[in-house]
């Protein structure tokens, strides 16, 4: 048992509070785990299990409930012997049309408190969320955290797991319980089936080769500049042609799978937000591995999509920074905070210190700077810029607070 701490602190904090709490996160992160530890935190506060109603939209009993009319019978079933506050889990719950109708209704039917789930970002944005306006609070999980990944092989008393393992398959929850010959292959077989049911069947997408060889790229490029013109000269090469449009148009549709994030950047001289130039990385890096071919200087972009992801799970607000003709790995905000940060594979080498420093030295504030490194034991600090040692970062949250 792996306890995520991370979320089950903010959401114990909720229980019985009238918003409506809301876990989005990519398919298989641990969302339906996590319904589980908030109902064992429910009966070990006294609540009975009758009270408990789960509804797993992935459980192919409720295949036939598609729309709120349906749901609304369901419910009524469920609940019409239960006395005493309700608690309503609804699980993937995307795959019922108009469901927050019927969700915002329940909180006016009944005494009841409400977790959901949902493996789709845009279910929360747009005309969806006009039924849910200042009702709910969303909690986005991710997959394991590097502390979570030593925690599970502890717990299970799996040996010989190392940070060359996490570096290697990722964090994704079922990837450790697999035997070596088959965690690749499940990690290609997780990302199609996420791939498949998540945007070409949602969105209906008939060439499904030419979407496969646009992730294939982005997967490939984790954490560089992002061109759409780059994309149609890559796909020019297999005689795909393509336009800008889609291109953007697909990328939203991996964003709202929460498969990649878009990264803007911020141009710390000016403070605007710049049109070009932004960066995708990838929600679990095991994806990456699993995809495309390993190489050092792919190593060098799976530390840096490492680093982003777990500022992300520590709720910091995470932009690309330029300044002069310089880039800074991340600029990272969190309410009245601020911190730099550059992440490289070493700085045993002069030249790369030079390259990693250069850019922070530039910037005339005095909030926090960062150099993060991972193959390094010797402290490079210097000139008030902190170098950190990547493991020891990922494992001690009071490093960078």
């Amino acid at each position: 048992m792996v306890k995520r701490d991370i979320y089950m602190k903010k959401i114990s904090k909720l229980i019985d509070n009238e918003l409506i709490k809301v876990i989005t996160g990519v398919r298989r992160c641990g969302k339906s785990y996590m319904l589980k530890l908030i109902q064992e935190e429910l009966i070990k506060r006294g609540i009975n299990k009758n009270n408990i109603i789960l509804i797993n939209f992935d459980n192919p009993s409720y295949n036939t409930v598609e729309n709120t009319r349906e749901l609304d019978l369901l419910v009524k079933d469920l609940v019409h012997d239960v006395e005493g506050k309700i608690y309503f889990f609804f699980d993937e719950i995307q795959n019922v049309d108009e469901w927050e109708k019927s969700i915002t209704g329940y909180k006016l039917i009944y005494d009841c408190d409400i977790y959901i789930t949902g493996s789709n970002s845009k279910m929360l944005s747009g005309e969806l969320a006009t039924h849910l306006t200042g009702r709910y609070i969303e909690i986005k999980m991710k997959p394991f955290s590097f502390n979570e990944y030593l925690e599970y092989a502890e717990e299970n008393n799996i040996r010989g797991y190392s940070f060359d393992e996490y570096l290697k398959y990722g964090g994704m929850p079922i990837v450790l319980s697999l035997d070596e010959d088959y965690k690749l292959e499940y990690l290609n077989d997780l990302f199609n089936s996420i791939f498949t049911k998540d945007i070409v069947n949602r969105h209906n997408i008939r060439d499904f080769g030419l979407l496969i060889r646009l992730v294939n790229f982005i997967l490939d490029n984790i954490g560089k500049k992002f061109s759409a013109q780059s994309i149609i000269e890559y796909l020019n090469e297999f005689n795909i042609k393509i336009s800008r449009k889609t291109i953007y148009t697909y990328l939203k549709y991996l964003e709202e799978a929460c498969l990649i994030y878009k990264v803007p950047r911020m141009n710390l001289e000016g403070k605007e937000i710049l049109k070009l130039g932004e960066k995708y990385y990838v929600v679990d890096h095991g994806f990456c591995q699993a995809m495309v071919d390993r190489n050092e200087a792919h190593t060098n972009m799976i530390l840096e999509n490492i680093v982003f992801i777990e500022l992300l799970r520590r709720d910091w607000d995470v932009k690309i920074g330029k300044i002069e003709n310089f880039e800074i790995d991340f600029v990272c905000q969190k309410f009245d905070k601020k911190i730099y940060i550059q992440v490289t594979y070493s700085l045993s080498h002069e030249d790369t210190r030079n390259r990693e420093f250069r850019p922070l030295l530039k910037i005339n504030d005095n909030f926090p700077k960062y150099v993060i490194s991972y193959n390094d034991n010797v402290d490079f600090s210097f000139n008030g810029i902190i170098h950190l040692n990547l493991v020891d970062f990922l494992k001690d949250y009071s490093l960078i607070e």
